[in-house]
């Protein structure tokens, strides 16, 4: 989530997860990790494919529009597991894609 409340715990991921195979058809392609050296944080930074399949609320209407969106994402790890991750990307580079391909 770029935007809006933070969401807490495995029930609020997989429910996040719904809603977005719900709307979104995506591929993440040029991934480049990257880590600390104590293993406490990493980070991604990738490019994501995708199409979108039906409308989020709030956002333009959905009707199969193709986009290309750089992206990155940061991670908190704690005992060998993800404890957080904070995802960035440009919206508004999205909404005039999407906004384009109405």
């Amino acid at each position: 989530m770029n935007e809006g409340a933070q969401r807490q715990g495995k029930a609020r991921f997989l429910d996040f997860m719904a809603h977005m195979d719900r709307c979104y058809a995506e591929e993440l392609r040029d991934i480049v990790i990257m880590a600390a050296p104590d293993g406490m944080r990493a980070a991604a930074e990738f490019v994501v494919h995708g199409r979108y399949i039906a409308t989020d609320e709030g956002l333009p209407p959905a009707n199969g529009q193709h986009y290309v969106l750089p992206a990155g994402a940061f991670f908190a790890l704690e005992g060998g597991l993800i404890a957080r991750v904070t995802t960035y990307y440009n919206l508004r580079n999205w909404i005039a894609q999407v906004s384009a391909g109405a």
